[in-house]
């Protein structure tokens, strides 16, 4: 089969498509024919050579974690799919023809599998965040970085909730934030001021490594009320890095019911085959994404 692979850490250029040994699936696992992978900022990361405790990486290494597919074995111990059966989750390198899911759950009908590609590590993040932050009912939650996946994921749970949302993007983004049903301001010079006239901000997310933790922790009052996924520095003014994955299994059947209420939708901003995926990566680094990228197999 052909897989997207690094034999070291480096940029895009780094990545090859490889013929590899097909997968199989263990005991409670379950192996699907890849239709379409998510691509997430921990990929390049990874491929960078970041060091995220909690995704060891062992060269020559796969890409991707997010998949859609069909299932095409069922390992010993795994009850409720069956073989033919279209699905979306998680497992390792899902840059490739086949992959291995460690959780998953039925795709809704009417998803496309490169929607569904887009969906787990995202709502996953989004629930995690959301918990993390602790923002109730009634309150305001501050969303920096709101236009990429994990950010309309957010927008969209948290209104669910009955929490209002503001949300700072790129000039491009306004009018889609806001179709989210966020306040949305700009980024640059005087946007805590914006920000601040809207009215007290109850906790804040950084989800771009923008460099606004001070600002955050201005507009909530307290470093506690500010969580990030995207600056590793953000501890060293208090506040909290959440990069260690919840419960995906949790996440998928949340995923699955919003979806199928049609309560979530992410927009696929961009596709891209198996051989376009430093280009994904570039793409995915660059930021200033309205959604979500996707590879398509």
């Amino acid at each position: 089969m052909k897989r997207v692979s690094y034999a070291e850490f480096g940029g895009p250029d780094v990545l090859r498509l490889v013929d590899a040994e097909e997968p199989h699936a263990g005991p409670g696992r379950i192996r699907i024919a890849v239709r379409a992978a998510g691509v997430n900022p921990v990929d390049w990361r990874l491929r960078e050579g970041q060091r995220l405790g909690a995704h060891p990486v062992a060269l020559p290494a796969g890409v991707g974690q997010d998949a859609a597919g069909v299932v095409d074995e069922v390992g010993a111990g795994v009850e409720g799919v069956a073989v033919g059966d279209p699905v979306f989750g998680e497992g390792a390198a899902t840059y490739a023809e086949f992959a291995v899911l460690t959780a998953w759950a039925r795709m809704p009908e009417g998803l496309s599998f490169a929607e569904a590609a887009g969906y787990p590590s995202v709502v996953e993040t989004a629930l995690r965040v959301l918990g993390q932050v602790g923002v109730r009912p009634g309150q305001t939650l501050l969303v920096s970085g709101a236009a990429g996946g994990v950010g309309s994921a957010v927008l969209q749970i948290a209104r669910e909730r009955g929490i209002a949302v503001i949300g700072t993007a790129g000039a491009a983004n306004q009018d889609y934030l806001r179709g989210l049903g966020a306040r949305a301001t700009t980024y640059g010079e005087g946007w805590v001021e914006r920000v601040r006239r809207w009215g007290p901000v109850d906790g804040a997310l950084d989800l771009a490594g923008a460099g606004v933790i001070r600002e955050l922790v201005e507009l909530t009052g307290d470093p506690r009320k500010v969580v990030s996924i995207a600056d590793l520095g953000a501890p060293e003014l208090g506040v909290r890095f959440s990069g260690v994955a919840g419960s995906m299994p949790d996440a998928l059947t949340e995923a699955a019911d919003l979806l199928a209420r049609g309560r979530l939708h992410i927009p696929v901003e961009r596709s891209y085959a198996l051989t376009e995926a430093a280009a994904a990566h570039r793409d995915s680094r660059a930021g200033h994404t309205r959604g979500r990228r996707v590879i398509v197999v």
